[in-house]
């Protein structure tokens, strides 16, 4: 059992990894739940690749599945956050949510 849990945290600091799941994350921090579709407009990435991200975050427990609504033919899904171990919440602290595409602190104005 604790090879299991183990490897969830393994695949969790992985997906950490990454810029733009933090950025998923920090934007659930300060909203119930969004979408694939809200992320991508806010962010200006695709709806495919907003999609994506959600779902690595998904398969590693850091986001759950909320709500599934029809919209224009499809269905839409939306996540909450999950993310529980506090080292996780560390990591996404260390940022703020501000829009930047990237996920990366840009650099200050030159003076």
């Amino acid at each position: 059992m604790a090879r299991l849990h183990r490897s969830k945290e393994n695949a969790l600091l992985a997906a950490l990894g990454n810029p733009v799941r933090r950025q998923i994350l920090r934007r659930l921090r300060d909203e119930e739940m969004v979408s694939a579709r809200q992320l991508a407009v806010e962010s200006t990435r695709s709806l495919s690749t907003m999609a994506y991200h959600l779902r690595v975050l998904a398969d590693c427990g850091a986001v759950t599945l909320a709500r599934v609504q029809p919209s224009r033919g499809s269905l839409q899904h939306f996540y909450r956050s999950s993310l529980e171990p506090p080292w996780a919440r560390q990591i996404i602290d260390l940022e703020p949510w501000d829009g930047n595409p990237t996920g990366e602190t840009p650099d200050p104005p030159p003076t």
